[in-house]
């Protein structure tokens, strides 16, 4: 495994922390009235973990079963440019797509649905569980960074063991964040506090637009890959 992939995984995992799921609704169960429940809130983050595990390793294991006959293919010249091609196409989309401004500042009723249902403090664990799954399935359709990610794995000279450990550690990075905004509002709430409302306005209010930067981050790394596997930085190089 080089360095390269650990890179590219490390990037994905910390667009996925900044999800829906992994960021927004833990931020507003932070904001929920009265005492901090850090228990519910450990409960949503490791269901969400798991769940994130659970469908990688399925998809890993379908990859592994059509892998060595679509390995030829993969590595083939008309496939690398076909993903260079791809990976700027969704670079282009992103600019496009990111210049639009929002609409208006309302939240979208199904943002508001959500908050509420994460910041009832009186839900109970099976309740949380359940939010944590229907956010994950919510997600599903447009976890890019996380099948890209599963992509690279299932692409890379490893065992199916090494791949589904590498896979928990991606899932671990990817609640990172919120672990850690966990650990500075028990310990210094007073000044956590005005950012974290602060960053929840800001993720209600663009939430319509920021799959545009995600997709951006995508096609750069779709690109660059199939650029190295080109050889075009060499000749680029060269030609310089």
């Amino acid at each position: 495994m080089d360095a390269a992939l650990i890179g590219s995984l490390v990037v994905l995992a910390v667009i996925d922390s900044t999800s829906f799921g992994t960021f927004l609704i833990p931020i507003w169960m932070m904001l929920a009235p009265g005492r901090l429940q850090s228990a519910r809130l450990l409960v949503y983050l490791a269901t969400v973990a798991v769940f994130y595990l659970v469908i990688g390793v399925v998809l890993l294991f379908g990859a592994a079963v059509f892998l060595d006959d679509l390995r030829p293919a993969l590595e083939s010249r008309p496939f690398q440019v076909a993903q260079l091609v791809f990976g700027i196409g969704l670079l282009g989309f992103a600019l496009v797509t990111g210049r639009r401004r929002p609409t208006g500042d309302t939240e979208p009723g199904r943002l508001v649905r959500w908050r509420e249902r994460a910041m009832t403090g009186q839900a109970s664990s099976k309740a949380l569980i359940g939010l944590a799954l229907a956010a994950v399935t919510l997600e599903a359709a447009t976890m890019l960074p996380y099948l890209a990610a599963i992509g690279l794995l299932g692409a890379a000279a490893l065992t199916l063991p090494a791949r589904i450990a590498i896979l928990a550690g991606y899932c671990v990075v990817m609640i990172l964040p919120a672990l850690v905004l966990l650990a500075a509002r028990l310990g210094v709430a007073e000044r956590v506090q005005p950012m974290l409302v602060a960053v929840n306005r800001w993720m209600a209010r663009n939430a319509a637009n920021t799959t545009a930067w995600v997709v951006g981050i995508l096609g750069f790394l779709f690109a660059s890959d199939a650029a190295r596997q080109l050889e075009l930085f060499e000749a680029l190089s060269k030609a310089i």
